[in-house]
């Protein structure tokens, strides 16, 4: 049974980020890149050391498109568990990134079993912490352990 969905909100900050290019080389265009990056999430999602692999097409020197997905080990909302999200995004001129991500389906643990949900976020270039939306359904009794008397 679906459950009522939540907003919530804050700040992530990237704690490392390893790239390199995968192909043709470092100046032809377009080019394909790889990134394996850490995250620290705080707000709603506390999750200290994420695991995020990334695919980048650069269009430019500048702009381009990627794709990713992240492992998120933590709390939501003060439930805890994990949780992945499949991420998907373009970056311009200017350094923007524009990222939406959503949730993979069945892949919610602990408290977090039968999470669901949709986000993203704006990064604009030069900015530390990056600010995070997320709406989220958990489905009723998913992840909470109930205690039943005998009969």
């Amino acid at each position: 049974m679906p459950g009522t969905t939540r907003t919530t909100t804050g700040h992530f900050t990237f704690a490392d980020w390893q790239e390199r290019v995968i192909a043709p080389g470092e100046d032809a265009n377009p080019r394909l890149a790889h990134a394996s990056v850490r995250n620290t999430f705080t707000g709603g999602i506390e999750a200290a050391g994420t695991t995020c692999e990334y695919a980048i097409v650069y269009v430019t020197a500048k702009t381009g498109s990627f794709s990713g997905m992240e492992l998120l080990t933590g709390r939501l909302d003060g439930r805890e568990g994990s949780f992945a999200v499949e991420e998907r995004g373009w970056f311009g001129e200017d350094g923007t990134v524009h990222c939406t991500f959503e949730v993979v389906p069945g892949s919610g643990s602990g408290e977090l079993t039968g999470l669901t949900g949709k986000g993203g976020f704006t990064a604009r270039h030069g900015e530390t912490a990056v600010e995070y939306r997320f709406a989220y359904e958990l489905e009723q009794g998913a992840g909470r352990t109930e205690l039943r008397g005998s009969a």
